[in-house]
């Protein structure tokens, strides 16, 4: 018998429900997740008009709490902590010391010396491991409840106006990146956050996750957006989602072998708070005339579709970058993708080419994010 077998795929609480729903289930990072139910198209088109609902208990979620635990943050992550409030969350990076990426995180202030990290799936344990590693010189204690939440994202222009219909909280109070708890579902102490990764309004909320709590949740809050035409939605649609909304997915636009300033993410890098993990390779950049390659956004101009690994051209026919990300953009029908290229090409309306299956497919850098979602009218 082959010692070569794969490890049993983790699972998330849902997961037999998934599979009830006739969900295409698919191994992401180490997960068995459903990629779509109904269908890639529709799923991303109601997170853009309606309300939709993922499953993204897969992600991680490390507390750190004690009378250094402040210190801890600001040592492991590149955002600048002491701006937080109680009840607000923001976005963040843990980088190496060489200034690149361990992984892109949202740091929630629970109360004073109590944070929330949440992170990636596919980099769970790693992330964990970093984050004792590089707090343990700080007094505070580093707990990994990510297997005691299921972690619904309700996302969508109509999301709050559905999640009002299961709870008392007042969602109007709840700003984007900020945070309350409260009974959801009947369900006492939930956390309701203001965040997501589709560029849409909504909100991830965490229950406890025992399989009987995360299924009744879960069908509550599909009922109640029944009148809002919700949908369950998979990966597919949320990378679509992320993608049209430019954001970055680590393993593609950010990895080790990146630094925030390539990926566009300096503005959430505070290198005035005090010196940090990545802090002086990142000065060392900035002192030695910046970046040399920049993350840009790409429209295709021909038919074609650029994937992930796809190299980019000049219209000579050379090399000059790679595709980190691509696809059919659902909402902008259009081809889309993001890509690095050397800094003195990253020019705004300048013809480049990606070589798809040996041909150069005619594709133009342009601004992003490719979508942004409309400003409310009162």
């Amino acid at each position: 018998m082959s010692s070569s077998a794969p490890p049993a795929l983790r699972q998330t609480p849902l997961n037999a429900m998934h599979r009830r729903m006739g969900a295409k289930m698919v191994d992401f990072g180490g997960w068995d997740m459903p990629v779509e139910y109904s269908g890639l198209i529709a799923e991303h088109m109601v997170v853009r008009t309606g309300v939709g609902l993922f499953d993204v208990s897969h992600m991680g979620d490390i507390q750190l709490r004690g009378p250094e635990a402040f210190d801890a943050v600001q040592h492991i992550s590149m955002n600048d902590a002491s701006k937080l409030q109680i009840g607000q969350a923001h976005y963040s990076a843990m980088l190496y010391p060489e200034g690149t990426f361990v992984d892109d995180v949202i740091v929630h202030k629970l109360g004073e010396n109590d944070y929330l990290i949440v992170i990636n799936a596919g980099t769970r344990e790693k992330d964990f491991q970093w984050i004792k590693q590089n707090a343990k010189s700080f007094h505070c204690h580093v707990a990994n409840y990510s297997d005691y939440y299921t972690q619904l994202a309700i996302q969508g222009p109509r999301a709050a106006e559905m999640l009002a219909k299961l709870t008392k909280l007042d969602l109007d109070a709840i700003k984007p990146y900020w945070f309350q708890w409260g009974t959801v579902c009947g369900l006492a102490n939930t956390l309701v956050a203001r965040t997501g990764y589709t560029g849409e309004d909504g909100f991830e909320i965490y229950v406890p996750s025992d399989v009987p709590t995360s299924e009744r949740v879960w069908n509550e809050v599909l009922e109640a957006g029944r009148e809002f035409g919700i949908l369950p939605c998979g990966l597919g649609a949320r990378n679509t989602l992320r993608l049209e909304s430019a954001m970055s997915l680590y393993g593609h636009e950010i990895s080790e072998t990146i630094n925030p300033f390539e990926a566009r993410l300096d503005r959430f890098l505070k290198l005035d708070k005090g010196d940090f993990l990545g802090s002086e390779a990142l000065k060392k950049v900035q002192v030695e005339g910046g970046p040399k390659r920049k993350l840009v956004g790409l429209e295709m101009l021909e038919r074609g579709i650029a994937r992930d690994g796809y190299s980019v051209l000049n219209l000579s026919g050379e090399k000059i970058g790679v595709v980190t990300s691509g696809s059919p953009a659902p909402y902008l029908k259009k081809n889309i993708a993001l890509a690095y290229v050397p800094v003195e090409l990253a020019t705004i309306d300048a013809e480049v080419a990606v070589e798809i299956r040996g041909n150069p497919v005619k594709a133009k850098i342009v601004p992003t994010p490719f979508y942004r979602r409309p400003k409310k009218t009162i």
